[in-house]
């Protein structure tokens, strides 16, 4: 692969813009390696936890524990996986088994794995999305939402929820994301597909 160092960008300054209950906005001023320079928007996002919940049910059939919400961007409701921001002194593993907990009443059952991080829009936010899945699932609780919080908890097949991705209420990309990195993962545990 070819060097990419002429590629990088030097920053200059930044300068804080807005703050928000949610992200800050930065301007941000770089040079590139051929001498331009310009003035950019960086969103300071926080880092955010999405956690896969997989289990069977009591007929062996797969299936993903999700919830079903209102979003504001988008104005319309969404079938996402457990997901949330990490608080400060969080790894992105305990948030995303406290999103878990607090928004179904679950834990994990078993094995939690990292699936992967990314970087959700690397063309203005500096953020990253960390995804998990939890092999199994225990009911512990009652849900424990946020003030402005209120959603339904869903149990739905994986091939349901494979099939749906992208379309009507699933299309919130980070689930997309999210199941990308699913998939990958069970081409090396391909019993997190199969019917029982």
């Amino acid at each position: 692969m070819k060097d990419e160092q002429h590629l990088l960008w030097q920053t200059l300054d930044r300068q804080l813009v807005l703050t928000t209950p949610i992200f800050a906005i930065n301007t941000v001023r770089r040079a590139s390696t051929d001498g331009r320079q310009g003035s950019f928007i960086e969103i300071d996002a926080p880092m955010w936890a999405t956690i896969i919940p997989w289990y069977r049910d009591d007929e062996g059939s797969a299936r993903f524990l999700m919830v079903r919400q209102y979003r504001h961007g988008s104005n319309s409701v969404t079938i996402e996986f457990p997901a949330g921001t990490v608080d400060k002194g969080e790894s992105p593993k305990e948030a995303a088994v406290r999103e878990l907990l607090e928004e179904t009443g679950c834990e994990p059952e078993g094995e939690v794995v990292e699936l992967g991080t990314i970087s959700p829009n690397p063309a203005f936010m500096n953020n990253r999305v960390t995804i998990f899945l939890a092999k199994g699932i225990r009911h512990v609780a009652d849900q424990s939402l946020d003030a402005n919080e209120q959603l339904d908890i869903l149990s739905i097949p994986v091939t349901h929820v494979l099939d749906s991705m992208g379309t009507g209420s699933y299309d919130n990309g980070v689930m997309m994301i999210a199941q990308a990195y699913f998939l990958r993962y069970a081409k090396h545990d391909p019993d997190l597909l199969h019917e029982r």
